[in-house]
């Protein structure tokens, strides 16, 4: 029983201490926070051009007027940025497939399943959007779209199936070899093995560089505007060249930001990335 009590005792002293060091972190987090955070804010407030540049980039009076028009404009970038990431994952599975198949009648298939990837993916998103959105109506082919959100967004589908495909891929091999082997001995063909057994695992692996690749997305879709949607981005400067002041861009900014911030705690938790340090 002695025994016992001193076991519970030194138990109860060392989680006491966790419980003081953890304090002692938080108080120290807490203080460095604030030194880190107060000494910018006070070198920026007290800048000698601050006063300028809180009226041109920090206008409550125009960042009042602007917003409203630039979150009707920001519908469009979620109306393409969802549309379009439904397809890039469905096209980049497709390609992944194809270039992980191994029938020898496949390698047409996989031969262009890799130009597909080299040639898209080499290409600058900004460059595939412009050659996308200008060309394609240049060729003035009966059935071919010209709606420049169409085509914007054929573009960044383009782009971004050419690198989903390759996280698909990586994770597809990094499924054992031994998985695919005990499908197959239960019965399984290969095409139910890939769909049942392989998929399953593959995906799940990758959902975290998945999602990153889609926080980049919902900021490239403004890259449509340069074929003259009025998006986001594209309203906030047409005020901003009306206003001469740069307060709507803040605005579009923020709008992206309540996007993009939220994915990106998304994948932190499903990656193991560094919440915890954020909290």
């Amino acid at each position: 029983m002695a025994e016992s009590a001193v076991i519970t005792d030194r138990r109860l002293e060392r989680e006491a201490a966790k419980r003081r060091q953890h304090r002692r972190g938080q108080a120290i987090a807490a203080v460095s926070t604030v030194v880190v955070i107060g000494g910018l804010a006070t070198w920026i407030l007290t800048s000698p051009g601050w006063p300028e540049v809180r009226e041109t980039f920090f206008s409550w009076s125009i960042f009042k007027d602007a917003f409203p028009e630039v979150l009707e404009g920001f519908w469009l970038d979620v109306k393409v940025f969802l549309v379009c990431e439904v397809a890039i994952l469905i096209v980049g599975l497709i390609v992944a497939l194809v270039r992980t198949s191994r029938s020898p009648a496949f390698f047409p298939l996989r031969l262009l399943g890799v130009v597909y990837v080299d040639l898209f993916r080499g290409f600058p998103t900004i460059m595939l959007v412009y050659l996308v959105g200008f060309g394609v109506p240049a060729l003035k082919l009966s059935g071919l779209p010209t709606d420049p959100v169409v085509l914007g967004g054929i573009a960044l589908t383009l782009s971004y199936s050419a690198y989903v495909a390759e996280v698909y891929r990586a994770g597809i091999g990094s499924v054992h070899r031994g998985q695919r082997d005990a499908a197959l001995a239960v019965g399984l063909t290969d095409n139910q093995a890939m769909r049942h057994v392989i998929l399953p695992q593959a995906v799940r692996r990758v959902a975290p560089p998945l999602l990153n690749d889609f926080v980049a997305l919902q900021k490239d879709v403004a890259l449509i505007s340069i074929l003259g949607p009025q998006e986001a981005f594209r309203i906030a400067q047409i005020i901003q060249y009306e206003t001469f002041n740069f307060t709507p861009l803040i605005a579009a900014a923020l709008l992206y930001l309540a996007v993009t911030i939220p994915l990106a705690r998304v994948v932190d938790r499903i990656g193991g990335g560094p919440e915890g340090a954020v909290r």
